[in-house]
């Protein structure tokens, strides 16, 4: 029995050494061949599982994509504080400080993101004259008017977030913490726009052209 057992285990590795390729398919032995000599073979080109809209009776709605039980969140994804990720505060009004530490690198990052996200409409000075108006679509108002110069950062975060007339929404394309960093930079255009040289600290004055 130990001999027969031996060859049909010498005859299935011969099997699995193919030299070339072939047309025909696969021969592989019946999951219950082998039930007296190995533990049982599991012919894995065929066998039952969950596939992406796939039919499953066990199911009253016979689908086999499930949907998350109500009111679970994925792990990661609370996004409970609702200064950064809504730009609201504790009084459901849109924050007038910033959740995060201003530095150069977020300002970079904001002017990078600007370039590429809000420069085509609002031009990469903030005036509404970027390309896209110029070749005929509805101009955006400029940074600079008075009633823009009176938003807040909480303001600017919700238009980027949920769009506002013909801008459209922003969220999906551009995480949180870029949309601060674009708030902080619009701000700081407004900010160089609109300065005076009293608003510049005295020894920093030397370094103005």
């Amino acid at each position: 029995m130990r001999r027969h057992s031996m060859l049909i285990l010498a005859v299935l590795a011969l099997a699995g050494c193919r030299g070339g390729t072939s047309e025909e398919p696969p021969v592989l032995p019946p999951p219950k061949a082998l039930d007296h000599y190995i533990l049982p073979v599991t012919n894995m080109n065929d066998q039952p599982k969950y596939t992406a809209q796939g039919k499953n009776d066990f199911w009253p709605d016979a689908s086999d994509n499930r949907l998350p039980p109500e009111n679970t969140v994925a792990r990661g994804a609370l996004k409970a504080d609702p200064a950064f990720y809504r730009g609201i505060g504790a009084d459901g009004q849109p924050v007038t400080e910033y959740p995060m530490e201003l530095t150069p690198a977020l300002l970079a990052r904001g002017q990078e993101r600007y370039d590429i996200y809000c420069s085509a409409c609002h031009d990469r000075t903030g005036s509404g004259q970027g390309l896209v108006p110029k070749r005929g679509w509805i101009a955006p108002p400029s940074f600079y008017d008075q009633r823009l110069l009176g938003f807040g950062p909480g303001q600017f975060f919700q238009v980027i977030s949920q769009g506002v007339r013909t801008m459209p929404a922003y969220a999906k394309q551009i995480p949180e913490a870029d949309r601060w960093a674009i708030v902080a930079y619009i701000q700081a255009l407004q900010t160089a726009a609109t300065a005076s040289l009293d608003d510049v600290p005295a020894e920093q004055r030397t370094n103005l052209r």
